[in-house]
């Protein structure tokens, strides 16, 4: 079975290629569809098929810029960017994902790397999908509250509405983001993304992952205004960390082109499925996703942990974040089809 092994000639490493064209395709269709590059699953899948953290995180950066750019263009045609508010938010972003990309520099040297960034992930991942799902239920209970006393519920009302307290904060340059519908201090969108800027550093992603979160729950967006952004963030954040990377050594080429031909096709499809999945839909989603990825880290924890069954671990480890990215990207694709079937049932009955 040596032919379904290709040799990454920088890492060192020979990679299961089928397991690269799965989180290739798969993940462009994730990605297009959250507004993120995708890495929250990319980087922990790289290193269970094989790669040393700090080249998984590389590799993915670098395979993340260009599917990115596809994704966003898509999303500008749907009026779904805010442009101001992306451009601001990078002077942040790209100084914190310096400051974590040094990080992971010393940690590597320290031999601390790939413990630390898996325990960062897990932490992250478990706190983002509590968020995801407390905003889910106090959306649901302001629904029936508001069935119960006979109005109509404000369908762009969220359940966490933090942003409306952030906004209260009135240091100049005051700005209105357009697309966002939003008027807010521009140092609350600089000092969000210099946060996530710095996670991502570290954890090797372009951001999506916490700062589609952060444009809801933080800056005020709507979902699908915080997706188109977020992607545009992320293609300008990635082309910066993979030239970062790539300097430091630790991007393997070979991995993220054969990535990036599957990722940029799924890119198209996930796009368009915001278009007929809207909001909370979204972001159910999204939970469910985040939950997967953090119990294939778990699984990978064990496998360190208990030597005599790490086979075993590893292999489920391997089988669950595969599975999970072929699972959401099948749910997206359907919904997609069945989104534009609908659509097209409504043209002909006009």
């Amino acid at each position: 079975m040596d032919w379904l092994y290709v040799h990454m000639p920088i890492a060192g490493v020979d990679i299961f290629w089928p397991g690269l064209i799965i989180l290739g395709i798969g993940v462009g269709i994730i990605g297009g569809f959250f507004g993120m590059g995708g890495a929250w699953m990319v980087t922990p899948g790289l290193n269970i098929l094989g790669f040393p953290m700090a080249f998984a995180i590389g590799t993915d950066i670098a395979h993340m810029a260009g599917k990115s750019l596809i994704a966003t263009m898509r999303h500008g045609k749907f009026g779904n960017v805010d442009y101001r508010l992306g451009l601001i938010m990078l002077i942040g972003t790209v100084v914190g994902f310096e400051v974590g990309a040094q990080m992971v520099m010393w940690l590597e040297r320290l031999g601390n790397v790939d413990l630390v960034v898996r325990y960062l992930y897990l932490i992250l991942l478990a706190a983002i999908a509590l968020l995801v799902f407390t905003d889910v239920a106090k959306k649901r209970r302001k629904e029936q509250e508001a069935k119960k006393a006979g109005v109509e519920d404000d369908k762009l009302a969220t359940g966490i509405e933090w942003h409306k307290t952030l906004h209260k904060i009135k240091i100049p340059p005051m700005i209105n983001f357009k697309e966002a519908g939003i008027y807010c201090s521009a140092w609350l969108p600089i000092f969000i993304s210099f946060l996530t800027g710095w996670l991502a550093g570290i954890l090797g992603i372009g951001g999506g992952l916490i700062r589609m979160p952060a444009l809801i729950y933080l800056v005020g967006c709507p979902t699908h205004v915080a997706v188109g952004t977020d992607l545009f963030e992320v293609m300008i954040s990635g082309l910066y960390g993979a030239a970062t990377y790539t300097f430091k050594g630790r991007t393997e080429l070979v991995a993220a082109i054969i990535m990036l031909v599957g990722a940029s096709i799924g890119a198209q499809v996930g796009t368009v499925a915001t278009k007929y999945i809207k909001g909370y839909g979204i972001r159910i989603a999204f939970g469910c996703a985040v939950i997967g990825c953090a119990l294939s880290i778990i699984l990978k924890l064990l496998a360190k942990g208990m030597p005599k069954y790490q086979a075993i671990f590893d292999n489920t480890s391997t089988a669950l974040i595969l599975g999970l990215v072929s699972a959401m990207s099948l749910y997206i694709f359907f919904q997609m089809i069945k989104g534009a079937k609908k659509e097209i049932a409504d043209r002909k009955a006009k």
